[in-house]
């Protein structure tokens, strides 16, 4: 469970007495986003405390390049030095920090990697594209508990994107979801804004963005047989990115959003596809100016629609459960489960009461 009491919009929190609850941190560093989430353990799960999230186009010009431009490291270092900063006044027990995408294509990605560490003391490191997919799932895992056998999760990036095959708990053996297989895709809405940036908002440019992520995942489906699966029914789609959280704000009609509305939400799979409609109509003034999409995201919500109606093309389920949840949340649960392991069991009486 998530208990949430913080909005991401960089405004300044009180720092926490030295009295306190233990305080977990887990930084995220992607193509697009720099974010921070701290919380301390509440129930199974934990209450947030703190977070943070900026734009910081870490990826923009990689594809071209091969590396992270200077301008690009300059803004995530500025958010990463926030990041610090907000660590520094309060009492922090454990921190994981990572990079995705970006860092671990780019060729000066550990060249920059350093120069953070020297600069704000913050341990990032390069997790696999594995890892990324296990950390969805670990934050996922509380919206995949109903019935079901099966569930594909998707993950949409900036840089990349993640899927995950599921088995489903079946019995008393199997308490968690067990990931079947995974993909990474080195697509994501950075890399196809840019990609196809000569041909912004034209049907045509949506259909071939469609086409070749639909192209990509073709493999997946064979190997595993997801189609196949979601004929015999018992299979959850379920989807986490600002993407998939867009469509779910557009689908429930809300004045702004709400992420207590949309974490958990399920859209049929027409309601999916009318809201990726309804986006598509929109224009960049459109979607710049709508409460659940804004100035900085308009240029990347037709890419992550494109590989969203990708997946929902290749794998109709007849519902998307919605997750606004992802890798910050998945490493906070891991580092409060891995303290809990280490506390010493205590011992009960051996001569009765």
């Amino acid at each position: 469970m998530i208990e949430c009491h913080a909005h991401e919009d960089g405004t300044e929190k009180p720092p926490a007495t030295r009295l306190g609850p233990p305080v977990y941190a887990a930084l995220d560093l992607g193509t697009n986003n720099c974010r921070l989430l701290m919380g301390a353990p509440s129930g199974n799960g934990f209450r947030v405390l703190d977070s943070f999230s900026r734009t910081v186009r870490l990826g923009e010009g990689l594809q071209l390049s091969g590396r992270l431009s200077p301008g690009a490291m300059e803004r995530a270092l500025g958010a990463l030095h926030g990041c610090a900063a907000r660590l520094a006044r309060r009492p922090v027990r454990a921190l994981r920090a990572i990079a995705t995408e970006a860092c671990r294509r780019a060729a000066n990605g550990p060249e920059f990697l350093d120069r953070v560490r020297r600069e704000t003391g913050l341990p990032i490191t390069v997790i696999s594209t594995r890892e990324e997919a296990e950390l969805a799932l670990e934050s996922c895992a509380p919206l995949l508990d109903c019935c079901g056998r099966r569930a594909l999760l998707f993950d949409i990036g900036g840089g990349s994107t993640e899927l995950a095959w599921v088995r489903l708990p079946g019995g008393l053996t199997e308490r968690r979801p067990t990931l079947i297989g995974y993909i990474s895709l080195p697509v994501g809405v950075v890399t196809l804004a840019e990609r196809y940036a000569d041909m912004v908002g034209s049907p045509a440019q949506f259909t071939r963005m469609v086409e070749e992520v639909a192209d990509r995942l073709a493999a997946f489906d064979r190997i595993h047989c997801i189609r196949q699966e979601i004929r015999c029914g018992g299979v959850k789609l379920l989807g986490t990115s600002g993407t998939v959280t867009t469509l779910a704000g557009l689908a429930l009609d809300l004045p702004r959003y709400a992420r207590a509305a949309v974490d958990g939400a399920v859209l049929t799979h027409a309601a999916a596809g009318e809201a990726v409609e309804r986006l598509r109509t929109m224009g960049r003034e459109g979607l710049a100016a709508h409460p659940c999409v804004g100035p900085e995201r308009a240029e990347f919500v037709l890419p992550g629609c494109a590989i969203f109606a990708a997946i929902h093309r290749l794998w109709p389920a007849p519902e998307v459960v919605v997750a606004d949840r992802g890798l910050r949340e998945g490493m906070l649960l891991r580092l409060i489960r891995a303290e809990r392991s280490r506390r010493p069991r205590r011992m009960s009486g051996l001569g009765g009461a």
